[in-house]
C-alpha cells in the first residue's frame, strides 16, 4: 500500500503562469497537479521525492506545436537527421514536455487517414514527450476531405496545415478554399505557410540565369514582398469562407506582421506563429563565406535587424499567439541525406534551390527566449506554453498549472545567477543534428528539471535524461478552445455563396 500523501512536491519555487507570477510549493499526485500551497509549507510533507527549487521559477511544460520529425522526402534532397527519439529527447532537455508534430500526405496518396497511420508507426513507443499530430494536406480531392470528420472525431487530430509553395504540396486558390470549407464544418485549424510559391520560382530561375547559386541566394529568391502577398492572399481567402481561423506560421516579415495586426483589429480570427530564427538570426548569417550560410537556410528566410525588432514587437503586443521552433533538422556536414546534398563540381558552394531547408531548434527555443530579457516571463509561458495548448485542443490539461485539471508538466529553473552563463555548443545538445545555428551563444538559464505526467524526465546536474522512449505518449485533442473561437465563428452562420 502507498504510504506517501504525494508523489511529488516542488518546494521553495516561484510559479509562473500566463497571468501570474506568485511563491508556492506544487504538489503532485498521480499524473496531475494535486493542490498549490504556500511557499515552503510542503518542504517536509509526505512525499515520494521532493525538489528545492531554491526560489528558480516553475513553468508549466513547454508545448512546441510546429516540429518536423522522421518526415519522408517531399521536398527534394534532404532527410530528417532527427527520429521521434532523438528529437523528443532534445525537447525534453530544453524543457519541451509536448509537441505537435506533422503527419505528412503526398500528393499521390490520396488517403489522410493513411498518411496519420503511417506518422503513428513512426512515433508509437519512440517519444519522450507527449505528442500529437497535425495533418499536412498535399492532396485534398474527395477522400481526404470526406477523411475531416474522422480525424477530429475519432482520431483526436484538430488541426492541419497547407502550403501555398513547394512543389510537392503547394495547393492552388481553389483547394484552399475547399480545405477552408470543410475545416471551418468540423472546428478544425487550419495552419498556413503562406509565400508565393510561383513568384518564387520565378525569382529563382532569374537568379541561377546569372549564375547565382550559394547560400546567400535563398533569401533573394523570397523577399519578403512573397510573404506578406501570401499572408494578404491567406487573410482573404479566409474571409471569404466566413472568416474561417487560420494561424500563418513562422512569420518573419514586418509587411506580413501588419497586415496580421490589420485583420486582427477588425476583429477576424487571425492568428500567427513566429519562430526563435526571426528573433535572434539575421539575413548576414546566410551571408557567410563558402556554404557556412547554408546552416540557416529555412523558409522564409531571416530577415534584416530592423524586421527582427517589429517581430519582437509583435510577441509583445500579441500579434502573434505563439512561438514555437519550426524544428526541420538536416545534418550539415552530409553529402548523402543532409546540407551538402547539393555540393557538387559545377556547384562548389553548393545550389540554394537544393539546399535542404530547415534548422534545428526544438532544444534551445525555451532557454533562448527567456535568457533574451525581451519578454516579461508571463508573457514567455502564453507564448511558448499556454497559447499553443489553447489554439491546438491541449488545454487545459497543458500549458497550466489548475490544481486538478492540469497533468503535472513542469520545468523548474535555476534561480536568477546560479547558474553561471552558458555558452551554447552543438555538443550539449541532445539531438541527432551535427550543429545549431545559435553556437557560441550566451544563454543565461537552462532548465534544470524537465517533470511529465509528475515524472522527473530531465535533471541537468544529476543524469540528464531520466526516463525511456517509450514514456510518451500520443494526446488526442479537441478542437480549438482559444477565446471560444469557434462559437464566435458559428454566430455568424454557415458560409453560403448565395450571400457573397
Amino acid at each position: 500500500m502507498d504510504s506517501f500523501e504525494y508523489d511529488l512536491v516542488v518546494t521553495n519555487g516561484i510559479c509562473v503562469t500566463a497571468t501570474d507570477i506568485a511563491t508556492y510549493d506544487v504538489a503532485v499526485k498521480g499524473e496531475k497537479i494535486a493542490f498549490l500551497a504556500p511557499s515552503g509549507s510542503l518542504a517536509t510533507a509526505n512525499a515520494r521525492r521532493i525538489i528545492n527549487a531554491e526560489g528558480g521559477y516553475v513553468t508549466p511544460g513547454g508545448v512546441d506545436c510546429h516540429v518536423h520529425l522522421e518526415e519522408p522526402a517531399l521536398f527534394g534532397r534532404g532527410t530528417s537527421s532527427d527520429t521521434y527519439e532523438t528529437g523528443t529527447r532534445s525537447a525534453i532537455a530544453g524543457g519541451c514536455t509536448t509537441i505537435v508534430a506533422f503527419a505528412p500526405q503526398p500528393k499521390h496518396q490520396p488517403s489522410l487517414l493513411k498518411a496519420l497511420e503511417e506518422t503513428h508507426a513512426r512515433a508509437r513507443s519512440n517519444s519522450y514527450c507527449d505528442y500529437g499530430f497535425h495533418l499536412l494536406v498535399g492532396n485534398p480531392g474527395e477522400q481526404a476531405l470526406s477523411e475531416f470528420e474522422t480525424l477530429v472525431n475519432h482520431e483526436g487530430v484538430s488541426s492541419l496545415k497547407i502550403y501555398m509553395t513547394y512543389a510537392a504540396l503547394q495547393l492552388r486558390d481553389d483547394q484552399i478554399l475547399s480545405v477552408l470549407l470543410k475545416a471551418r464544418q468540423h472546428r478544425i485549424f487550419t495552419m498556413v505557410h503562406a509565400e508565393n510559391g510561383d513568384v518564387l520560382n520565378w525569382l529563382t530561375d532569374q537568379l541561377e540565369s546569372k549564375k547565382l547559386f550559394a547560400p546567400k541566394y535563398h533569401s533573394h529568391s523570397r523577399p519578403p514582398v512573397l510573404e506578406a502577398e501570401a499572408t494578404n492572399r491567406a487573410i482573404a481567402l479566409s474571409s471569404l469562407i466566413s472568416n474561417t481561423p487560420i494561424l500563418l506560421v513562422h512569420v518573419s516579415d514586418p509587411g506580413a506582421t501588419r497586415r496580421i495586426r490589420e485583420a486582427q483589429s477588425a476583429g477576424q480570427p487571425i492568428f500567427a506563429e513566429t519562430c526563435p530564427q526571426y528573433l535572434f538570426l539575421t539575413r548576414s548569417d546566410l551571408e557567410k563565406p563558402g556554404f557556412e550560410g547554408a546552416k540557416c537556410v529555412c523558409s522564409p528566410p531571416p530577415r534584416d535587424k530592423a524586421s527582427q525588432d517589429v517581430i519582437w514587437t509583435g510577441v509583445r503586443n500579441g500579434t502573434f499567439s505563439v512561438l514555437s521552433s519550426d524544428h526541420c533538422p538536416f545534418n550539415y556536414d552530409d553529402a548523402q541525406s543532409g546540407k551538402m546534398t547539393c555540393i557538387n563540381h559545377e556547384h562548389p558552394v553548393g545550389r540554394f534551390k537544393e539546399i535542404p531547408n530547415g534548422i534545428p531548434g526544438i532544444e534551445t527555443r525555451l532557454p533562448l527566449v527567456f535568457s533574451s530579457g525581451k519578454l516579461a516571463l508571463t508573457k514567455f509561458v502564453e507564448v511558448t506554453s499556454t497559447n499553443p495548448a489553447k489554439l491546438y485542443g491541449l488545454y487545459p490539461a497543458k500549458g497550466s498549472l489548475i490544481p486538478g485539471v492540469s497533468d503535472a508538466d513542469l520545468v523548474v529553473w535555476y534561480p536568477d545567477g546560479n547558474l553561471p552563463n552558458v555558452t551554447l555548443t552543438n555538443s550539449m545538445l541532445h539531438h541527432a543534428t551535427d550543429y545549431t545555428p545559435y553556437e557560441g551563444r550566451t544563454i543565461a538559464n537552462w532548465p534544470r528539471y524537465t517533470i511529465l505526467r509528475g515524472r522527473i524526465i530531465w535533471d541537468r546536474d544529476n543524469g540528464g535524461v531520466l526516463s525511456e522512449k517509450s514514456f510518451g505518449r500520443f494526446v488526442k485533442r479537441g478542437p480549438s478552445n482559444f477565446e471560444n473561437m469557434w462559437e464566435v465563428v458559428e454566430e455568424q452562420g454557415e458560409f453560403d455563396v448565395a450571400a457573397l
